[in-house]
């Protein structure tokens, strides 16, 4: 006798789901994402050009709160409002104390550089950042940091991202140097999500590859043995011989 259709197939397995996976960019915020993220850095560096420093600190702060209202009015998640409002306020921030409107992209510069510092070391450890964060979201134990292979490919993924947030920081640091501010908000725009969704597209094949490798290995061993299964070999192996 067969089991029923709905059990043959698990909606925590990768890949057997009947449901539609998210794309990268529904798994990036949307494109609602994508604008709540760069209006802040457009509105800063327009009201820097026509009302000057100032106009551009508060303005900039005021657009980073009504971003955060709006995700609240709309019951959005409020972890990357909250984080979007304060990286804001730091730039912001560091902008008046330097004086500079350059200053605003100091903070989001050497950021990515501590994030680069981050994702090697934890590769270096054999915790690649990729494999852990993605397992620990989906409760999906540490089964993987025993399998090489899947390691492997975290590891690849890991790195990946350690070169985008690399790249952010040379570019956006050499026109930092260069007072190049108008250009420093395109390379953050530009180098913001379209540089992530090539880094997830890395990570996205690190979880196929792993959870595939992890599904067979699991299929391959034996399966446990029943409570009626033992008694039955105990009994057979202590049972007294016949006379």
């Amino acid at each position: 006798m067969t089991d029923p259709a709905p059990s043959e197939k698990k909606t925590g397995d990768s890949g057997d789901s009947d449901e539609p996976q998210p794309t990268l960019l529904e798994q990036m915020g949307g494109v609602s994402g994508l604008i709540y993220s760069s209006l802040p850095v457009i509105v800063f560096v327009l009201a820097n050009s026509f009302f000057g420093l100032t106009a551009a600190i508060w303005t900039s702060i005021g657009s980073a709160v009504a971003i955060t209202v709006l995700r609240l009015v709309r019951k959005e998640p409020l972890q990357p409002a909250i984080s979007g409002f304060f990286g804001v306020a730091i730039a912001a921030f560091i902008a008046y104390r330097t004086g500079s409107a350059k200053g605003f992209f100091l903070f989001g510069i050497y950021a990515s550089l501590v994030y680069c510092g981050i994702f090697v070391l934890s590769v270096v450890v054999r915790y690649p950042i990729a494999g852990v964060v993605w397992n620990m979201l989906n409760g999906t134990g540490q089964a993987w940091r025993k399998d090489k292979p899947s390691r492997y490919g975290y590891d690849v993924a890991t790195l990946a991202m350690a070169a985008i947030f690399a790249a952010r920081f040379v570019v956006q640091r050499w026109l930092y140097q260069e007072d190049y501010t108008g250009w420093l908000a395109f390379a953050k725009i530009a180098m913001g999500y379209p540089l992530y969704a090539l880094g997830l597209l890395v990570v996205v094949w690190a979880v196929r590859r792993s959870d595939k490798r992890l599904k067979a290995m699991a299929e391959d061993e034996p399966a446990p043995e029943t409570d009626a299964e033992v008694e039955a070999r105990l009994r057979e192996k202590y049972a007294a011989p016949e006379a």
